[in-house]
């Protein structure tokens, strides 16, 4: 049991200078905790803020005073932790932190956290997770691991965007995110190395070529490409950089995009890409000829959020050669999910707890996907902080893949810093995912 003795909110700032809430939740420690009693112990957590969102997302509260933070404050949020939350938690005995989460779902009473803001629910359940981690005298990717029934010994393959375009960009580029996947290592450790590598590589053929190596939101480089197929050239400036770098794209370093797809759809109907107009099948066979010629692994949001009739041709035609990740179609929701599995579409799923709002929410969803044979992206937003929670959640869950950004900006590295503590701690015990964690039920390789 975990009895809360204080829940204290601020507001702080994002790694877009913009405000997000943070929470410390203090409870009872009568174990010995890293080699102290301590009577109490306290723990913080910070909720990160999305540019690129779903539909479907739990409300994230914003105060909407034009005369504060350009209407972004969320001194609300952090009213709500005082005022509502707080007063309905303290002293009470929590012995899971579904119970807790649970508590402030009925507290709130709305379908998507309207009422409280799912930023002040969300604060408050990482914090209580944490904490009850620290009173039970374990780590936080153990605790989590106990809950969720996990190893807790499995390193995720990084994700890293290391060019950026879409909203995380001003630079014309329609798809969101080009990423480096290094998978065909045998550590960790290994892989962020030979990622960093491909980053710095890449920072000197963009310099050598007169284009602008200034970053965008997640640390990757944002140049303006103005060849007659600029996806295909910035596709090619990082195949260049894999080699560079002295790595083999294709079997030790693949690529993924993020191609946030919802942003370019027509409002009439289909896709404007590249100055086209594009149908669904049309855009499923762009991806299917970008397949042919690179070392393509994962394709997230290929397609709108809104188009499952075109999801479903998508999963049909390609879930066979590459990952298909949903993540504006689901946003980490178990009922939308659930409505993915039955019509067979994507066959991976994005994990982002501001999406659902709850970390037991988001555990349920990852349990759904899993069972279902879905792999599972432990994901960071674009407007981030230096809480390195999600790290923790992708050991604890053994998912297999983490998307963190790119290997610059302290608030994605810190992320890949704490992985690097959990792998040294875990010593032999630990093990890293490789390219096995694309695999689905042997369908590609």
């Amino acid at each position: 049991m975990a009895k809360i003795r204080k829940i204290h909110a601020r507001e702080v700032l994002d790694s877009r200078g913009f405000p997000t809430v943070e929470v410390e939740v203090t409870v009872d420690s009568k174990k010995e905790s890293f080699g102290s009693s301590q009577e109490t112990v306290t723990a913080s957590a910070m909720v990160p803020s999305g540019a690129s969102t779903g539909e479907g997302e739990a409300l994230e509260l914003r105060d909407g005073d034009r005369k504060r933070f350009l209407g972004k404050g969320v001194l609300n949020a952090v009213r709500n932790v005082h005022e509502k939350i707080a007063p309905a938690l303290l002293e009470r005995d929590f012995a899971l932190p579904v119970h807790l989460d649970d508590a402030m779902r009925d507290l709130d009473g709305t379908p998507n956290k309207s009422k409280l803001g799912a930023n002040a629910i969300l604060a408050v359940s990482m914090a209580f997770v944490k904490a009850a981690a620290l009173a039970k005298g374990t780590t936080t990717d153990q605790y989590l691991a106990s809950i969720y029934g996990g190893t807790g010994t499995l390193l995720p393959v990084p994700l890293m965007n290391i060019l950026n375009g879409g909203k995380h960009a001003d630079n014309g580029l329609a798809i969101q995110e080009f990423m480096i996947v290094p998978a065909g290592f045998e550590k960790f450790s290994e892989a962020l190395r030979a990622g960093v590598e491909v980053f710095h590589r890449l920072r000197k053929i963009l310099h050598d070529k007169g284009l602008s190596t200034g970053v965008g939101d997640e640390g990757g480089f944002a140049p303006a490409i103005s060849e007659d197929k600029p996806h295909e050239q910035a596709l090619t400036f990082i195949l260049q950089a894999i080699s560079d770098a002295g790595y083999k794209p294709g079997k030790e370093i693949f690529l993924a995009l993020d191609c946030a797809a919802s942003e370019f759809g027509n409002p009439e109907g289909g896709y404007l890409f590249e100055g086209k107009r594009l149908s669904s099948n049309e855009m499923v066979a762009f991806y299917s000829d970008w397949l042919q010629q690179f070392p393509i692994i994962s394709i997230e949001d290929g397609l709108s959020e809104h188009d499952w009739a075109g999801w479903q041709f998508l999963t049909e035609k390609l879930g066979s050669q590459c990952q298909l990740v949903g993540d504006d179609i689901f946003v980490t929701n178990p009922i939308f999910l659930k409505n993915g599995i039955e019509r067979k579409v994507a066959n991976s799923i994005l994990i982002k707890l501001n999406q659902i709002g709850t970390v037991t929410e988001t555990l349920e969803t990852m349990k759904m996907a899993a069972q279902a044979g879905y792999n599972r992206i432990a994901s960071h937003r674009s407007g981030e902080t230096e809480d390195s929670f999600i790290a923790d959640l992708a050991v604890a869950t053994d998912c297999g893949q983490i998307k963190t950004g790119s290997a610059s900006r302290s608030d994605r590295l810190a992320k890949y810093n704490q992985l690097l503590r959990l792998e040294e701690r875990l010593g032999d015990r630990a093990r890293f995912a490789g390219i096995r964690a694309f695999y689905r039920a042997g369908k590609f390789n």
